[in-house]
């Protein structure tokens, strides 16, 4: 440095924020040969790179990061998830105009690459990521399609990096991913049983009688690191009208109406009902004799809608159902002392199910109760056993 510029900066604190320059951009700090040279970054994900790649460069921008950041903050949502395209579309687009220029280019331009993407969600998915990170630049914006897809980061100068799927890195990453979370409902939180007109709050709470879940037990969480914290979901399936198809009957899963609403976690314990006695009732009635399935689900799409490719699917019941001469499916005793017996379930395919689906649920496992697989665990009475007989967690149900 020349002495007639040292003599300016020292001239005052102002010019010497100057003269120290930009703030550092983050770069991952494991690097790219980490990654497996076999993975490919999948058609998915980079068709989300661009969208990605904008919001690194507009989170270069202090005023425009301060501004993201202070909105993460607030969102009620799990894990402060934002909705991107509704979030730089709100205010008028401001934001959305805000992204456009700092990507030197024209509105339109911007407006058009977030139109034509997916719904997707911004939110930092690593819980230590989330408490440490105070707006600074060191930061990567990652995106992946899917559950063990590749992830692509960018830094805020947009340089481009990939990231291992299997670990985060110590730099904080905020996660461009498809939706997961139902922003149209709002946020719900407790597990709770009780039924309308009752409430939990001054007139004492009112069980449901049906089957319950009390406990469970995950052996994974079946979620990669870029997609935050596990949907667990328990599906109820059954004969769809008079085909040989199933149908979805009931879904307990975090973003249900009490007394549905369960947010599990791989060891989990409480009571959440799985399927009401009027429900048991009445599909009974429509389906004498026939079983229905409990089926585990980890949601990486819309909240209890399975999404599975029919192969899949398939190759899921498929390889279970003969080895156990298709005792995979419960039912109710009916009786006064209500019990939950296993069942025969010979509905092996399913009825809404589109024939090429791009983002996958992960199929945990379908509930057999313990005595039919021979497998025990104290304090619980249903095993989940997913492709090629393994199991995956287990789970204890009871009529109540």
């Amino acid at each position: 440095m020349s002495p007639r510029l040292l003599l300016a900066c020292l001239a005052g604190t102002a010019l010497l924020a100057a003269c120290a320059g930009p703030e550092p951009v983050a770069v991952p700090d494991r690097p790219a040969s980490r990654v497996d040279p076999g993975i490919r970054v999948s058609p998915e994900t980079a068709r989300l790179e661009g969208l990605a790649r904008r919001l690194a460069i507009a989170l270069g921008d202090p005023a425009f990061r301060a501004r993201f950041r202070a909105r993460l903050e607030a969102s009620p949502f799990p894990e402060h998830k934002l909705h991107l395209q509704r979030t730089l579309a709100g205010e008028g687009g401001a934001e959305l105009r805000a992204v456009a220029r700092l990507n030197g280019e024209p509105d339109h331009q911007t407006d058009s690459v977030l139109g034509a993407a997916q719904a997707l969600e911004v939110y930092l998915p690593v819980p230590v990521h989330r408490e440490r990170w105070q707006g600074e630049a060191g930061l990567l914006v990652a995106t992946a399609a899917r559950d063990g897809d590749l992830p692509v980061a960018f830094d805020l100068a947009g340089g481009r990096h990939l990231l291992d799927p299997t670990r985060p890195p110590r730099t904080p990453v905020l996660a461009v991913v498809p939706v997961e979370t139902d922003f149209d409902q709002a946020p719900v939180n407790g597990d709770a049983t009780c039924l309308p007109p009752s409430s939990c709050g001054g007139g004492g709470s009112l069980v449901a009688p049906g089957l319950y879940m009390t406990k469970a037990h995950f052996v994974d969480d079946f979620e990669s690191w870029l997609k935050g914290s596990p949907e667990l979901e328990i599906q109820v399936l059954g004969q769809a009208g008079t085909t040989d198809s199933l149908t979805k009957y009931r879904c307990s899963a975090e973003h249900q109406p009490s007394p549905y609403q369960w947010n599990g976690d791989t060891d989990w314990s409480g009571s959440v009902l799985l399927f009401s006695q009027a429900e048991m009732n009445s599909y009974h009635q429509a389906h004498p004799g026939e079983a229905f399935r409990i089926v585990a689900v980890e949601d990486d799409d819309t909240a209890c809608e399975l999404k599975v490719d029919q192969n899949r699917w398939a190759s899921f019941v498929g390889t279970i159902g003969p080895l156990y001469q298709d005792v995979t499916g419960a039912i109710d005793s009916g009786s006064v002392t209500r019990y939950l017996a296993a069942g025969r379930s010979l509905r092996k395919f399913f009825s809404k199910l589109a024939a090429v689906i791009k983002t996958n649920d992960d199929l945990i496992g379908n509930a057999m109760e313990d005595k039919v697989v021979g497998e025990f665990h104290p304090g619980y009475n249903w095993i989940l056993r997913a492709d090629d007989n393994v199991t995956n967690g287990w789970l204890n149900l009871q009529m109540k």
